[in-house]
């Protein structure tokens, strides 16, 4: 299984594509891509967000489900997915739920 991730150039957050194409901060929101063709939906709906100049760095990646949570196999997608590891200021918008990766 896979699952699209980027950041938003907004403020650079870690963000996951939704089933309805928008971004979440919370990877428990993302899209499983389960088959080839929907890797396709997937990476053609956040090409079109990159030339908007919506998100940056966008990939897709392997996943596992884990308790009914997706859990990146790459330990650099499981520190993404936990927020970030500075402190953000709290007036940040729309800042990641921390969660455990």
């Amino acid at each position: 299984m896979k699952i699209l991730t980027a950041n938003r150039l907004s403020d650079g957050i870690a963000v996951w594509l939704r089933a309805d194409h928008s971004w979440s901060a919370d990877i428990a929101d993302a899209e499983l891509a389960r088959d080839s063709l929907c890797e396709e939906k997937l990476t053609r709906a956040a090409h079109a967000a990159f030339l908007k100049n919506e998100v940056v760095d966008v990939n897709l990646i392997d996943v596992d489900l884990t308790d009914g949570c997706i859990v990146p196999r790459r330990l650099r997608e499981r520190i993404r997915a936990a927020g970030p590891t500075i402190a953000v200021k709290a007036d940040t918008p729309q800042s990641p739920t921390r969660r455990a990766a």
